[in-house]
C-alpha cells in the first residue's frame, strides 16, 4: 500500500477545514493543482485534530502522481484559492 500524503499547512484560512491545520479527514486536489474540499462556510467542521491528507489527487502531470495518489512526503496549500503548493510537473 502506498503511503498516505498528510497535509502539513494550509494557508487558506477561509476554509471550514482548517481549525489549527488541516481537520478534512481526506482532501482531494483536483485536475488543476487546487484542493477540492475547499469549502468557505461561516463554519469550522472535520475531524477534532488537524490530521488531514491527501485522499486523491487528479493532476495525472504532477510528478508525486501514482494511480491518482499523491506520493508527495507531505502536501502544502496556499492561502487564495487552495493551490497545491507541492504539485509539480513531470
Amino acid at each position: 500500500m502506498t503511503a498516505i500524503a498528510p497535509v502539513t499547512t494550509c494557508a487558506t484560512t477561509a476554509c471550514a477545514f482548517n481549525n489549527g491545520g488541516c481537520t478534512a479527514f481526506a482532501v482531494t486536489v483536483g485536475s488543476k493543482p487546487v484542493c477540492q474540499t475547499l469549502a468557505v462556510l461561516d463554519a469550522r467542521a472535520g475531524l477534532a485534530e488537524a490530521n488531514g491528507q491527501v485522499g486523491a489527487c487528479q493532476c495525472i502531470e504532477c510528478v508525486h502522481n501514482k494511480d491518482l495518489m499523491c506520493t508527495a512526503e507531505s502536501v502544502s496549500f496556499g492561502a487564495e484559492g487552495a493551490p497545491c503548493l507541492s504539485y509539480e510537473v513531470a
